[in-house]
């Protein structure tokens, strides 16, 4: 497979700091992107569940970023909005990619 790696940060936010977290991602996005990083998402589940998932073109590449000295931005998102962010790392053993 390609070996790319999926990063899910997840944590539960106050809905009265909702605001707070869509404004520190959509700060993060005005970051300049990592090398190697392929997508990201703010996600909304069910209740006051949100989570930041991204695309890492290759474990090094995640890596690369985790080594960098500079904290990583998805649990730094959290954090500013008063969340205790968890992380979980996943291997894309298989894909579909839709081109329109």
């Amino acid at each position: 497979m390609s070996g790319q790696v999926v990063t899910v940060v997840s944590a539960v936010v106050d809905p009265l700091r909702e605001a707070d977290l869509t404004a520190a991602y959509e700060a993060v996005i005005g970051e300049d992107f990592l090398d190697g990083l392929l997508a990201s998402a703010l996600m909304r589940g069910s209740g006051d569940a949100w989570q930041i998932v991204t695309v890492w073109r290759d474990r090094a590449a995640l890596e690369a970023m985790r080594a960098s000295g500079e904290p990583p931005a998805a649990p730094r998102v959290f954090r500013q909005a008063g969340a205790d962010p968890a992380l979980a790392i996943f291997e894309v053993t298989a894909a579909i990619l839709r081109k329109e």
